[in-house]
């Protein structure tokens, strides 16, 4: 399987596991993604999505032997039916999609990993928009991720010409969330996406729906979303046990509900 995908403990991990081309992607590889994400977000029991790559890199990429194929799908078909719907299956999914990244994430790997709601990365790793050196654009959504992280001039100097930015200096520009020490990397990912999972899940999704709109919206049009999504929030078994919990002075029991 080019995909491992397993549901442990209200956690749905996705691993990319085509190590010996650096988790590459080809056709048969993201449609397995597409799969494994529309299971993660249909399984009431998924109350946070894991997405990371089996061996030294997280992903290099599209795999250029296939684009490059007379035989092969071609970059219309690459970005219409492999990596635009997973980058929509990610911002859509209404429960936290966290990247792993544990090595070199490049090209459309590293913007399916800006397209997740946090990326903790390895100090290791490093992220490339290696799009310039083969004479394409960013796809898979970094034109609208990176300038929206890091800030136009930034990210059009990273996309032109395509260096290497280490995890430190991803977490310095607020690329990502955090850069990780190797000697702690296991224990901090565990213990954040184990945490994640305890949460308020239906709370999370609807922030993740405000931040999302914000980019969007004048703020009298924020407010209102606000409201709403509030009022929704306030109607969840979560919200009510929080309550309760606070009251009672204990920690709460979520069920994502």
């Amino acid at each position: 399987m080019e995909i491992l995908f397993e549901i442990n403990q209200g956690i749905a991990w996705i691993k990319l596991n085509r190590p010996e081309v650096y988790n590459a992607f080809n056709r048969s590889m993201a449609l397995q993604m597409q799969s494994c994400l529309a299971e993660a977000a249909s399984t009431e029991q998924v109350r946070a999505v894991v997405i990371s790559g089996n061996g030294k890199a997280f992903s290099a990429g599209q795999d250029l032997g296939e684009a490059v194929d007379p035989n092969g799908p071609g970059l219309e078909t690459i970005l219409s039916e492999h990596y635009n719907p997973i980058i929509r299956q990610i911002v859509a999914l209404e429960k936290p999609v966290i990247a792993l990244v544990n090595g070199v994430a490049a090209g459309a790997g590293a913007n399916i990993a800006l397209a997740c709601d946090v990326v903790i990365a390895h100090e290791h790793a490093s992220f490339i928009q290696a799009f310039s050196k083969i004479g394409l654009i960013p796809d898979s959504g970094g034109t609208y991720f990176l300038p929206r992280l890091i800030g136009s001039q930034k990210a059009l100097a990273l996309m032109m010409t395509g260096d290497k930015v280490s995890a430190k200096e991803a977490e310095q520009m607020n690329m990502i969330f955090k850069a990780v020490p190797a000697d702690s990397y296991e224990t901090f990912t565990t213990d954040f996406v184990t945490q994640i999972a305890s949460m308020p899940t239906k709370a999370l999704a609807l922030t993740k729906k405000a931040v999302q709109l914000s980019w969007f919206q004048s703020l009298d049009e924020q407010l209102d979303t606000e409201l709403n999504l509030q009022v929704e929030a306030g109607n969840t078994a979560d919200f009510n046990e929080g309550v309760q919990a606070f009251l009672e002075k204990r920690k709460p029991n979520f069920t994502g509900k």
